[in-house]
C-alpha cells in the first residue's frame, strides 16, 4: 500500500493532520532549495520525536573514509558526502515557562503544511495545547530566496488563544551537527570563530580535510500585532560553535507576535571573507524587508514557471505530480555555476552522498536544455570537461594508458568516490552517457562550438578508454567487453552487456566523425587538440577496428538482443508470476539470489533503444519491450520514465500512463517505501521526459522538431514549452488537435506525425 496522505492540488503539496509516523517523510516532501542551498522541512522549534535534520550547501562536501572489508587495487580512499550544514533555522520557544515541542503537547489540531510550488514558499500552521494548559495558534512561513541565494527567511507567528502568555524566543545558529549518512561517525565541521552584535550572530566553521569555510548567520526582528518591537536579546549564550539569543515578550490573548529570522550561509567557494559577506547579505535582506523579499520570491518563481510549466487538464494528481517534479529540479539546480551539479537526492537527503552520477547526462540535461537558456546545459557539460584530467587519472589507476578517460560513477570533484567493486570498476557505461550528452546538446541547441572548444577532448579520452577496454575474442572473431555491470544493477560482472557494447561502438564512431568535422571546419582547434592529446591517424584506425567488429549478443530464437551473454541461462520466470510477498526483491532477497534471477532493476537494453531510437525500427522496439519489460521490477527510480516513453511510442497509452503516474508520484505516494531518506531528484527529469517525449512524442531529427502527440484518456489535454535553439515553442495537445505558438523571432518548421507545419512568430497554428 502506497502512502496517500498528500492532498491532491494543482499548485501545492498539502498535508493535513499531525502524525509523528510521517514526519520524516514530510521533511523530504516539503524540502526547499534555491540551487545554492537547501533544507529538509524540519521544524524550527524543538522536536523530541523521530526526525532527520538536514541543511545542505551546494558544493560543500567531505571525504568520508571508505569502509570496506577487503580492499582492492583501484578503490577510492573515500566516499565524498554532502554535509549536513550548521543549523540556522533553529528557534527554541518557551511559553509560560514550558518548552514548546509538538511531540509533547496535550493536543495538536488543525495541523497543515503547504509547499506552494507556484511561489516557492513553505507554510506550516496548527493549534496546540501545551502541558501547562496554554492554547496557541501558530503560522510559520519559510523560503530560500532565489534573488539572494545565500539568504533564507522565516516568519514565525504565535497567537495565544485562551490567556495571556509570556513567550520567549531563543533563536540560534549551531555548528554542532552530524550526518545521518556517515561511515565512521567523524566530526565534519571545525569551529573557527563565533561572534555577535545586536541582533546578528555568526558562526564560522571549516570542514576537516576539504577545508571549505562557511559562515552561518542569523538576524532577528520582532513584530507585535504588525508593529515593530525594538528589542535586543535579553540573554546571549555562546559556546565555541553556537550562539543563542533570548527574546522575552508578554503577549495578550488573541494578540499575534511575529518572530522574523534571516539566516543562511556564505562560503569560501565564493568569498574570501565569509563573515563580511554574511553581514552584506543581512544588510541587503533588511533593506528590502520581509514583505518585499516574499514578493520578489513569488516574482522569481513566476519567471521560472513561465518557461518550465506543464499543464495537464482533467487529472489533478497527474498535474500535481509533474509540477512537484519540475519544482524540485529547479530548487536543486539553476545552472549558475559550472562547479556544481545535481545529486540524486538534491537538497532533500544524504543518500548517495549528494554526489554526481550519470543520471545528470542521461536524464537531467534534456530538461535543462529545453526549459532554460542553453548555457545552463552547457555548464553541466563544462563540469565534466573540467574533470577530464581526473577522469584520465581514474582510468590510470585501473591500468589504462595514453590519455584513456574513465569518468567516475560517483563524484564531487572528478575523483571516483564509490567503493562497491561492481559499480566502481564495472559500471563503465557512464562514459557513454557523457558522450551521448555532448551529442544530445548539439542536436537540440545547434551550438556546435562546445565540441571544438571542450567536448572533443572528452570524446577522445572516452574513445581511448573503449578501445583499451575491449578484448579481441578469437573464438568470436569480434571484440568483446568482459566483466561489466549495465544499468541493470541486478546483474554484476557479466560479459557483453548489450547496452555497454553498443555505447562503446557508438562512442568511437561518433568521436571519429567529430574529429573529421573539426579538422575540416575548425582547423586551429584541430591542431591545438591533436597536439595536446597526441593523437595520430594510426591510433584512430585501431579504434575503428574495435567499433566495426564489436560483438552484440543476439538471440535468434527470440529475435532480440540479449542483455548479456548468459541471460537465457537464467530461470525466466516473469514478474507477474512472482509472489507479491517477495516484492520488492531488493528488500526480501539475498544479493546472491537477485544476481541469479532474471529480474531487471531498470531499463537496460531498453535504455539503449531509448538513446538510439533512430537506429532501430518500431517493430524491433516492440519485440524488445515485450521481451524485457515482463522481467523488469522497476526498483530503480530511473526505470518507469523510459518505459512510459516507449509504451507511448508503441501506442500503449494505458501502460504509458501507469508508468507516468509511478514516476511522477514516486515520492508523493512513496512507491519505494523510502521517501523519508529524501526525494528522487534526478528521476524527476525523467518524469518531464515522459510527458514531452512520451505523450508529446517530441524528438529532434535532422535539425528539426518532430511530434507524434498522444492523449492519455484520463486527460483532457496538456501543454508545455520547449526552448529549441533559442526559439520558444508552446505546444498544446488535446484529443482532436495540436496547437503551436512561437515566441521566437524566426519561423520554425515542425513535423507532426510526419507532416511539415510552418509556425510563424506570434501566430497560432492548429493541426
Amino acid at each position: 500500500m502506497n502512502q496517500d496522505y498528500i492532498i491532491p492540488n494543482s499548485w501545492s503539496i498539502i498535508e493535513e493532520g499531525f502524525d509523528t509516523e510521517r514526519v520524516k517523510s514530510s521533511e523530504s516532501l516539503f524540502s526547499i532549495g534555491n540551487g545554492a542551498m537547501g533544507q529538509r522541512a524540519n521544524f524550527e522549534e524543538n522536536y523530541a520525536a523521530e526526525t532527520f535534520q538536514g541543511s545542505y550547501i551546494a558544493g560543500i562536501y567531505y571525504p568520508d573514509k571508505t569502509k570496506v572489508g577487503w580492499w582492492k587495487n583501484g578503490y577510492p580512499e573515500y566516499f565524498a558526502k554532502v554535509l549536513n550544514a550548521p543549523n540556522w533555522i533553529g528557534i527554541e520557544i518557551e511559553i509560560n515557562g514550558e518548552n514548546f515541542d509538538l511531540s509533547k503537547c496535550k493536543s495538536v489540531s488543525n495541523f497543515k503544511r503547504e509547499l506552494n510550488m507556484n511561489e516557492g514558499v513553505y507554510h506550516r500552521s496548527f493549534e496546540a495545547v501545551l502541558q501547562n494548559g496554554i492554547q496557541i495558534s501558530a503560522k510559520i512561513t519559510r523560503f530560500l530566496s532565489l534573488d539572494f541565494d545565500e539568504l533564507g527567511v522565516i516568519n514565525y507567528e504565535i497567537t495565544p488563544l485562551n490567556g495571556d502568555a509570556k513567550i520567549v524566543f531563543k533563536p540560534y545558529v549551531d555548528a554542532r551537527v552530524h550526518n545521518e549518512d556517515a561511515n565512521w561517525e567523524e566530526k565534519f565541521w571545525e569551529p573557527l570563530d563565533v561572534n555577535y552584535s545586536g541582533n546578528e550572530a555568526f558562526v564560522t566553521a571549516r570542514t576537516f580535510k576539504t577545508h571549505f569555510t562557511a559562515t552561518t548567520f542569523m538576524q532577528n526582528s520582532i513584530l507585535l500585532n504588525g508593529n515593530s518591537v525594538q528589542q535586543n536579546p535579553s540573554d546571549v549564550q555562546v559556546t565555541s560553535d553556537k550562539v543563542q539569543f533570548s527574546y522575552e515578550l508578554q503577549v495578550g490573548i488573541s494578540e499575534t507576535v511575529s518572530f522574523q529570522k534571516l539566516g543562511g550561509y556564505t562560503v569560501s567557494l565564493n568569498h574570501e571573507n565569509t563573515q563580511t559577506a554574511a553581514q552584506n547579505v543581512i544588510a541587503e535582506g533588511l533593506k528590502l524587508g520581509y514583505a518585499h523579499l516574499l514578493e520578489n520570491q513569488k516574482r522569481a518563481w513566476a519567471k521560472i514557471w513561465e518557461m518550465s510549466d506543464i499543464t495537464i487538464d482533467g487529472d489533478v494528481k497527474a498535474q500535481q505530480g509533474i509540477r512537484f517534479n519540475i519544482f524540485q529540479l529547479n530548487q536543486t539546480y539553476l545552472g549558475k555555476d559550472s562547479r556544481l551539479n545535481i545529486g540524486p537526492k538534491g537538497f532533500t537527503g544524504e543518500k548517495y552522498g549528494g554526489s554526481t552520477y550519470w543520471d545528470t547526462e542521461a536524464y537531467c540535461i534534456p530538461f535543462y536544455m529545453a526549459t532554460k537558456d542553453q548555457q545552463v546545459a552547457r555548464n553541466l557539460l563544462t563540469y565534466r570537461y573540467n574533470h577530464l584530467e581526473k577522469a584520465i587519472e581514474n582510468a590510470a589507476k585501473l591500468g589504462f594508458t595514453n590519455g584513456a578517460a574513465l569518468y567516475p560513477m560517483v563524484t564531487m570533484n572528478g575523483e571516483e568516490c564509490h567503493n562497491e567493486w561492481e559499480i566502481t570498476f564495472e559500471e563503465i557505461h557512464r562514459n557513454g552517457a557523457i558522450a551521448f550528452a555532448i551529442f544530445n546538446y548539439y542536436r537540440f541547441t545547434g551550438d556546435y562550438s562546445y565540441i571544438p572548444e571542450k567536448g572533443l577532448e572528452v570524446l577522445i579520452g572516452i574513445a581511448r578508454f573503449w578501445h583499451q577496454r575491449a578484448t579481441f575474442s578469437t573464438h568470436k572473431n569480434q571484440f568483446v567487453i568482459l566483466g561489466v555491470t549495465g544499468p541493470n544493477e541486478y546483474e554484476n560482472n557479466v560479459n557483453n552487456n548489450f547496452y555497454t557494447n553498443y555505447l562503446a561502438k557508438w562512442c568511437i564512431d561518433y568521436t571519429l566523425e567529430q574529429i573529421e568535422k573539426v579538422e575540416n571546419d575548425y582547423a586551429s582547434d584541430y591542431s591545438r587538440i591533436m597536439a595536446k592529446v597526441n593523437l595520430d591517424k594510426g591510433e584512430m584506425v585501431q579504434w575503428k577496428k574495435v567499433a566495426d567488429k564489436m560483438y552484440l549478443p543476439f538471440s535468434d530464437e527470440h529475435d532480440v538482443y540479449l542483455q548479456q551473454d548468459g541471460f537465457l541461462d537464467k530461470e525466466l520466470v516473469k514478474v507477474h508470476d512472482l509472489d507479491k510477498s517477495q516484492r520488492p526483491i531488493n528488500q526480501k532477497w539475498s544479493w546472491d539470489r537477485i544476481l541469479r534471477s532474471p529480474y531487471i532493476k531498470q531499463a537496460d537494453v531498453l535504455q539503449g533503444f531509448y538513446f538510439f531510437e533512430d537506429h532501430f525500427s518500431k517493430d524491433q522496439l516492440e519485440k524488445h519491450f515485450d521481451f524485457y519489460e515482463p522481467f523488469t521490477v522497476h526498483e530503480s527510480s530511473l526505470s518507469p520514465c523510459v518505459h512510459s516513453i516507449q509504451a507511448a511510442g508503441l501506442g500503449r497509452m494505458e501502460q504509458a500512463y501507469t508508468f507516468y503516474l509511478r514516476t511522477s508520484r514516486l515520492d508523493l505516494d512513496d512507491y519505494n517505501k523510502e521517501v523519508e531518506e529524501g526525494c528522487h531528484i534526478t528521476s524527476m527529469a525523467g518524469t518531464w521526459m515522459s510527458i514531452v517525449e512520451g505523450f508529446g512524442g517530441m524528438r529532434v531529427k535532422n535539425d528539426a522538431l518532430h511530434f507524434e502527440p498522444k492523449i492519455p484518456e484520463q486527460w483532457e489535454g496538456y501543454s508545455f514549452k520547449i526552448n529549441f535553439r533559442n526559439q520558444i515553442l508552446q505546444v498544446s495537445v488535446n484529443a482532436h488537435e495540436t496547437k503551436f505558438a512561437l515566441e521566437g523571432s524566426k519561423e520554425l518548421t515542425v513535423f507532426v506525425n510526419g507532416n511539415a507545419v510552418l509556425v510563424e512568430p506570434n501566430h497560432l497554428v492548429t493541426v
